[in-house]
């Protein structure tokens, strides 16, 4: 709601509340100045809403409340059919890097807005469990739930999504026998030029990517660039390498591999020895035994640590009519990598990466990638000036690029990563377990917060990406939680109140179950998204998300423990202030008087609640989550 705008346009998703008259003297309003609902906002409330309430209801709101908290308070007491907070979270600007909620996205996985593509280079369903086929998530599937909403009400910053440029046509055998195994997942790269059919078209990445910046919202790319994807039947017969025997189309799981003549001389058609180590025919090196030359779950090992220039373009890509492989002058391995996976920064503006299997790619490689890629992203801000993020929104507008790595299993510690490789930042693998004990006993947290706000926010070169669950670890609803739908609240109160930047995992937010596994435990955690599932759970991460997304504090300020029954601590970083109490019940008073002086306004937002400070305490009562997140008014 803006001053001079008479109109306060409310979109609720199911539920709306009516304000017939708002007293703004601050605007020039009065009493008697009717605010009228924009009704194109508005869905079918009647059948959508939870409560039964209608548009028809409405909510007192104190003439002395701002309009900001007026706002919050409407949001607060609000719910759609999924039950969603009523706030969009649209008008919450960039709260940095250090602060980041980051959503990680398997794109086939999670929603399917174009079915054209489902089934492209003849990937067909297998009519059993789909446990390793495509599901059809695409690209417009993502952008057509930035239009919805769904990652602003969220209070997500940035959105990690899996690899889509060119996976391997074909399938492996997965789960010791189980399954074929498709590239759903974006790891098993054949052309880092293209983008894969099945994740939709170069329009819809570049509208996709537009619009999430539209709203704010960055851009990371998971890249791979330690290994290439298997060599399957039909990539290699549609390639023309000639290593396979006829009859394989038909082949089972049990005697697939029997049609692929793995000591063949023409492997040498393939990657070939210059690029990747592989136990094949064809002269390839044969895969060591240390983290830089070992092959990762079999898969081509790319000789990124070598010095071999002039290095020449494969046979098979070669032969790849579509590909926008193009030879080096005097190139090395990585040189050719660098190049193809930066070409996604300068054509869409990518704003980070999250780079795969790090540990097994050498240091100075990811330093050079860091480097070309902050040198892509000047490059397109310049380009595209009308798309690009403001200076302001940048502690180095030289530097804009954002890098995390994975390297299992990296916990809260500076390193080579760090000083060497260029990253921003490393996936913290240890808070999964980490806060085992804060579940049965909440205050033990806070040597953990404590821990982490001393060892990251006093760096401002170090970081690291916190997360509950993971597609190659374990999911906390099904592992932790046990399918408790309170400990997942729960959970998810303990990662959006860290300190340093956090990853939500898709589904983390309304308790996805996981999915059948075939033998192979990472596929059950790779099921797809279920919308509308547990809204009351979707409901306390909208409202704890878009509050850390407010408040740079929370992830990148200095942490101090308040009282541990209620267990309550306050964030600090500049003039944002954040109290925050878990696990309270009944009437909580809380002592404000070293940040806020008696008199001052302070708003309790996830109730929407506003008291004033009296003899230094405020005092506020939890719903059943038992949290609370006091914030300034006119914050």
């Amino acid at each position: 709601m803006m001053c001079g705008d008479k109109t306060m346009r409310l979109l609720h998703t199911g539920l709306v509340i009516t304000i017939s008259a708002l007293l703004v003297p601050a605007c020039g309003w009065n009493v008697k100045t009717p605010l009228t609902v924009d009704e194109s906002l508005i869905s079918d409330v009647t059948s959508n809403s939870p409560n039964g309430i209608t548009k028809a209801d409405a909510v007192s709101i104190p003439d002395s409340m701002s309009e900001s908290d007026a706002e919050r308070v409407d949001a607060a007491v609000a719910g759609d059919a999924s039950g969603g907070v009523e706030s969009t979270g649209l008008d919450i600007p960039w709260p940095g890097w250090d602060n980041a909620t980051v959503y990680f996205v398997i794109i086939d996985r999670f929603f399917d807005g174009d079915s054209s593509n489902n089934n492209s280079y003849g990937r067909p369903p297998d009519g059993e469990d789909e446990i390793g086929t495509f599901h059809g998530g695409d690209l417009a599937g993502l952008t057509q739930k930035l239009n919805e909403g769904f990652f602003a009400k969220l209070g997500v910053s940035a959105i990690w999504i899996t690899a889509p440029y060119e996976q391997i046509h074909g399938w492996v055998v997965g789960g010791g026998g189980g399954f074929k195994h498709y590239a759903y997942h974006g790891y098993y790269p054949l052309d880092w030029t293209r983008l894969d059919a099945n994740f939709g078209t170069e329009d819809e990445l570049r509208t996709f990517v537009d619009t999430a910046h539209s709203q704010g919202i960055r851009i990371v790319l998971d890249v791979v660039m330690n290994h290439a994807g298997y060599a399957t039947a039909q990539d290699l017969t549609e390639l023309s390498v000639d290593v396979v025997k006829t009859g394989w189309e038909d082949a089972t799981v049990d005697e697939y591999y029997d049609y692929i003549e793995f000591d063949n001389d023409a492997f040498k058609d393939w990657w070939g020895p210059q690029w990747v180590r592989a136990e094949l025919g064809g002269n390839y090196s044969t895969p060591g035994t240390d983290l830089l030359t070992q092959s990762v779950s079999f898969l081509p090992d790319f000789k990124t640590e070598s010095p071999v220039t002039n290095v020449k373009i494969p046979t098979f890509l070669q032969n790849k009519e579509d590909t926008g492989v193009t030879e080096l002058p005097g190139a090395r391995v990585r040189d050719y990598l660098i190049t193809w996976i930066v070409s996604w920064v300068e054509s869409y503006g990518i704003d980070g990466f999250r780079c795969d299997t790090a540990k097994h790619v050498d240091m100075d490689a990811w330093s050079e990638l860091s480097i070309a890629a902050n040198t892509a992203l000047r490059t397109w801000r310049a380009e595209n000036p009308e798309k690009a993020f403001p200076d302001s929104e940048y502690v180095d507008p030289e530097s804009p690029f954002w890098m995390t790595g994975e390297v299992f299993p990296h916990g809260v510690v500076k390193d080579d990563y760090f000083t060497v490789g260029g990253f921003n930042s490393v996936i913290n693998f240890e808070f999964q377990k980490d806060i085992d004990d804060a579940l049965t006993d909440i205050k033990t947290v806070d040597a953990l917060y404590t821990e982490y706000a001393a060892a990251i926010n006093t760096d401002p070169e170090f970081n690291v990406l916190s997360y509950l669950s993971s597609h190659d670890t374990s999911m906390f609803f099904e592992k932790e939680a046990n399918g408790d739908l309170e400990i997942q609240k729960l959970g998810g109160t303990l990662l959006l109140m860290c300190p340093g930047a956090v990853q939500i995992f898709y589904g983390d937010e309304n308790a996805r179950e996981p999915g059948p596994n075939g033998g192979d435990s990472k596929q059950g955690l790779r099921s797809d998204y279920q919308f509308g599932a547990n809204p009351d759970v979707m409901a306390h991460w909208q409202r704890l998300g878009q509050f850390r997304k407010r408040h740079p504090a929370i992830g990148a300020g200095t942490h101090t423990k308040v009282s541990d029954e209620p267990y309550i601590f306050r964030r600090v970083i500049g003039d944002d202030v954040v109290y925050v109490a878990i696990g309270a019940t009944g009437e909580v008073a809380i002592d404000v008087s070293e940040q806020w002086a008696d008199g001052v306004e302070i708003v309790e937002v996830y109730s929407g609640a506003a008291g004033a400070v009296t003899n230094g305490m405020v005092t506020f009562t939890p719903n059943a989550s038992g949290v609370l997140l006091l914030e300034r008014a006119n914050n």
